[in-house]
């Protein structure tokens, strides 16, 4: 695919994509939402990958949202459709992927581009970003998941202050309600997260399937975590991981995982 919106850079063990939207400060359109589809299809797919982190150009957004003029006069089921199909597609998709994701926020996540970040594994941000799902001030709802990860991660009460108000918090106040990891100037941003790839990547990539897998488990209605976590901990004693992992430790040497 030749992509239009965004861009990637293999480095070592990780890629860092890059939505290229800057004049609409990277907002989330359904050209761009089918291109990170497929970049992290074959970048999931690509074994020398072990973390993909994504972000936004420029200096002022991550995302700051969804496209509004692709759906301003949509219907009913159209806006069903919309929703269903970008959680399906990317938000979803991003979730489940067995490859850990970071989002390196350096600057505005709304709307859609914070139901983004959500759905990675964790997130890291620059001092200078703002996050919010602003939704109800245009009359809808967060369609892309934020109504059931921002309560996930930052409490029911807080998420729907947060929704019912449309606010915009800051990175010091995400990173007091759990919604961020670490907060850095933009400058450190990019480099703290190619530094917890680095650590990410020296780990069993079978294992962290696995844990990822599990987790989510554990907030899915219809399965129950703990037996999840039973069988994928099971599971990797049948793996080289474990048994390089083991022998490594045995031994007092460093693990030289084979990923099998």
């Amino acid at each position: 695919m030749n992509y239009e919106n965004i861009y990637i850079e293999e480095e070592k063990s990780w890629a860092t994509i890059t939505i290229d939207r800057p004049s609409k400060l990277n907002a989330l359109n359904q050209r761009t939402i089918e291109e990170l589809n497929v970049a992290f299809k074959e970048l999931d797919e690509d074994p020398d990958i072990k973390v993909i982190i994504i972000t936004g150009s420029g200096e002022k957004a991550f995302v700051a949202g969804a496209d509004i003029s692709e759906f301003a006069h949509f219907s009913v089921k159209e806006g069903r459709q919309l929703a269903a199909m970008g959680q399906k597609n990317l938000f979803n998709l991003i979730e489940n992927l067995t490859t850990p994701v970071i989002a390196a926020i350096n600057g505005f996540a709304l709307g859609g581009g914070l139901e983004l970040a959500l759905a990675c594994h964790f997130r890291v941000s620059s001092t200078n970003a703002k996050m919010g799902l602003p939704e109800v001030s245009l009359g809808v709802i967060p369609g892309y998941g934020g109504t059931q990860r921002l309560p996930q991660l930052i409490g029911k009460g807080r998420a729907l202050e947060l929704i019912m108000t449309a606010s915009m918090i800051d990175a010091d106040k995400a990173f007091v309600y759990g919604l961020v990891n670490h907060v850095v100037s933009p400058e450190e941003l990019l480099p703290l997260c190619h530094k917890l790839a680095n650590r990410i990547s020296n780990n069993s990539t079978v294992a962290i399937k696995h844990a990822i897998k599990a987790v989510n488990a554990g907030f899915k209605y219809d399965a129950d975590g703990y037996a999840v976590e039973i069988d994928a901990f099971g599971h990797c004693f049948g793996t080289d991981d474990f048994k390089e992992g083991t022998s490594a430790f045995l031994e007092k040497r460093k693990a030289d995982f084979p990923g099998s």
